[in-house]
């Protein structure tokens, strides 16, 4: 996979709270035209969801269970690019173990993150074009999508499968901006809350933005984010003022 290095040094932006360092300035951003977030556990509360359908597939492939902690720390890419790897030759049908639990219990589970429908109906109140970029199987993404009620706050929503390569590869990045009529660079906020998102922020043009309060600091030391909001009311009101 072809990826754009990460910028290291890259100073950050803090709002009130977040624990980061750097200045509390806009530092030459312009409010941008179209904002991108990833999915789980920056919208909406998923671990247990993910951890159970996980150890469903490590009991079954006779592998160690992982522990929530160890879940949250490793979980990053896409099925199709992560399963490989811990699963060998067996990959798929893992990964078919791993969909039909997730899609047994993912829609009954699924729960908004604070302040998180509050935020998403103020920025398409004001006119920002909005999209989802995940790695959770597309088909899956759009129903949870449709269950919480965000579909008509959203201009499109691209899961894992629904691009040629999966985030942190700029394409599903390019695919969910085809609607805004709005080029991946500094008018596009891509907000999420891991090592990836920024990654993929960095390798598709777009502004890093870290939202909540993220485990490790290590994870961002590669790909730094330039913008830091510990909850969706800072970022909302970062916006605001912009």
């Amino acid at each position: 996979m072809s990826r754009v290095a990460c910028v290291d040094g890259q100073p950050l932006l803090q709002s009130v709270g977040s624990g980061w360092p750097g200045p509390a300035a806009a530092a030459g951003l312009s409010r941008p035209r179209a904002i991108l977030f990833d999915w789980d556990n920056t919208l909406v509360d998923s671990w247990t969801t993910i951890h159970e359908a996980l150890n469903a597939v490590m009991a079954a492939m006779e592998k160690p269970l992982w522990s929530l902690r160890e879940t949250k720390e490793r979980v990053r890419l896409s099925l199709r690019e992560s399963f490989p790897l811990h699963f060998g030759d067996r990959w798929e049908e893992a990964r078919q173990i791993y969909l039909d639990v997730f899609r047994s219990i993912h829609l009954e589970r699924l729960s908004p993150l604070p302040g998180r429908v509050e935020l998403l109906r103020a920025l398409a109140d004001d006119g920002f074009f909005l999209g989802v970029v995940s790695n959770k199987t597309g088909a899956l993404l759009r129903l949870e999508t449709e269950r919480i009620g965000w579909s008509p706050l959203f201009g499109s929503v691209i899961g894992a499968g629904d691009a040629a390569l999966d985030k942190p590869h700029p394409a599903p990045v390019a695919l969910a901006l085809e609607r805004s009529g709005v080029e991946a660079g500094d008018a596009v906020w891509f907000v999420g809350d891991t090592g990836i998102d920024m990654e993929c922020a960095y390798n598709s043009g777009c502004v890093p933005v870290l939202l909540g309060n993220a485990a490790s600091g290590a994870e961002f030391l590669r790909c730094t984010p330039r913008l830091v909001f510990p909850d969706a009311a800072s970022l909302f009101h970062f916006l605001r003022d912009l």
